[in-house]
């Protein structure tokens, strides 16, 4: 071979690795409608530890370092008019570009991009879409600020709601702001009257992020911030993964729970960072098969199953798993909380390996919830069976027993079985006896402090029909 052909041969190469590199950094960098990219979806972070690390302020799961890629078409909400400064309404840009997103027969990406802040409307993103779809969230997204900013025509109890949607993942590196102070300084709100009253006013305040109605989603990596209300709220959905996210609100934020789902089951919630107003995470009626493992959760008002039973309504809660998380600085530990009249059941609860730190309730049960303080006593409640607390161990706040199991006069508990529980005094060396009331079950072994209180056996009435209800209920969901 001549050198002459060597060296056309060497710069034919050169320049066909030079425009395809520089094509390439041109095409990142454009605002076209849509591209073809390679997505870097994470892996699955490795399975919570055995106990948790107690010493640090919170856990750091992290995805593993090897990338699964797949082929999708990213619709950046740019390219769609929206302008991204914080101030301007791009809410048309975002609907535009799910709409297109959703219409397609492949995998999609609709992309918030970083260095951005996007100033979105009440909004319904409603499916189902042809195909899975990645709302990927790399900037800030925002609501209006506060209730006067508020549209006078849009629901004041919702913000970003996502409908009927089957295989949707909400992910990326972003923020998620609810500016939700100004909301929260409403005077009907409880921490603004004397002694926890409220004032007259209205009192709506908007859930952030509300899934509806829809299966197979995924929810990762996000920091949320300052919601109104809940953070996130899913109602009425099937198989549900939440998984490394930051949620974070003042301690005196009302009604800010982290994580609520009513009517959903198959769900798990695994390594994230909780604080605020509230429960961390909550779980409402019509759940079902819930596992949350890994969950730092604090300041706030722990890990509740509750409140159920409002208003004499039905609640059937069962298969539901806590473990390997730590609650710090919270009003309560792990909760079951019931209304009176209230009728269904909760069975089939595990809380185990939590680590306690200066916590008010460590381990309550409470079928006397009430918010109004004058509730009067109603014969039916939800029943209570089934339920083990294990490796329970840490400090509580004074001011509270340790264990408060106040179980209803005409429905007792039933079956509470309390194993490896070591709670003792945050301050001082006096230890508070545990609290029992209408609660049957039994400590495995010895318990620090000891749970005397606990009836032995099981009680001559046990209501039946709550049990068949809610068994009945759970055999029609999985047909």
């Amino acid at each position: 071979m001549t050198l002459s052909k060597i060296f056309l041969l060497a710069f034919s190469f050169f320049s066909l690795f030079f425009f395809t590199y520089t094509e390439g950094r041109v095409h990142a960098k454009s605002r076209s409608k849509h591209s073809d990219i390679v997505s870097h979806v994470s892996l699955p972070p490795a399975p919570a530890p055995a106990s948790p690390s107690y010493y640090k302020d919170s856990p750091s799961p992290s995805p593993s370092p090897s990338p699964i890629q797949s082929i999708a078409r990213v619709y950046n909400v740019l390219s769609f008019g929206a302008v991204g400064d914080g101030v301007t309404d791009d809410t048309q840009a975002f609907k535009m570009a799910w709409d297109t997103a959703c219409l397609q027969n492949e995998s999609t990406i609709l992309l918030a991009p970083d260095d951005y802040s996007f100033m979105i409307e009440p909004t319904i993103f409603t499916g189902p879409c042809k195909t899975s779809l990645v709302f990927q969230i790399d900037g800030t997204i925002m609501p209006p600020d506060g209730p006067e900013s508020w549209p006078s025509k849009m629901n004041k109890r919702q913000w970003l709601v996502f409908y009927r949607i089957n295989g949707m993942s909400m992910r990326g590196g972003g923020v998620i702001d609810g500016r939700g102070e100004k909301w929260w300084n409403l005077p009907c709100k409880p921490h603004k009257g004397i002694n926890g009253t409220t004032l007259p006013g209205p009192c709506d305040s908007p859930v952030a992020i509300r899934f509806f109605t829809s299966s197979n989603l995924t929810v990762q990596g996000l920091r949320v911030k300052n919601s109104p209300q809940f953070h996130f709220r899913f109602d009425n959905c099937q198989n549900v993964i939440v998984q490394m996210l930051s949620i974070k609100s003042p301690a005196q934020s009302p009604n800010t729970d982290g994580i609520h789902i009513e009517n959903t089951y198959n769900v798990q919630i695994h390594n994230s960072v909780v604080s605020n107003g509230d429960d961390c995470v909550s779980i409402g009626a019509g759940c079902h098969n819930v596992d949350i493992k890994n969950i730092t959760c604090g300041p706030s008002h722990g890990i509740s199953i509750g409140s159920l039973g409002i208003r004499n309504s039905r609640a059937c809660v069962s298969n539901i798993t806590v473990t390997d998380s730590v609650i710090k600085y919270s009003d309560n530990g792990v909760r079951i909380k019931t209304w009176q009249g209230g009728y269904g059941s909760v069975s089939k609860i595990t809380f185990h390996n939590i680590h306690m730190e200066t916590v008010r309730n460590p381990i309550i049960i409470d079928q006397y919830y009430c918010q109004t303080r004058n509730c009067t006593n109603q014969t039916s409640a939800v029943y209570i069976s089934d339920i083990l607390y294990t490796n329970i161990k840490g400090t509580y706040d004074i001011r509270s027993p340790p264990l408060h199991l106040a179980c209803s006069d005409s429905v007792p508990c039933t079956n509470l079985r309390l194993s490896e529980i070591e709670l003792l005094p945050a301050h001082g060396q006096f230890m508070a006896n545990p609290f029992c009331w209408n609660a049957y079950g039994a400590m495995q072994n010895l318990t620090i402090p000891p749970v005397s209180c606990l009836l032995d056996g099981i009680p001559q009435f046990l209501p039946q029909n709550n049990i068949d209800q809610c068994q009945n209920n759970l055999y029609q969901t999985r047909m």
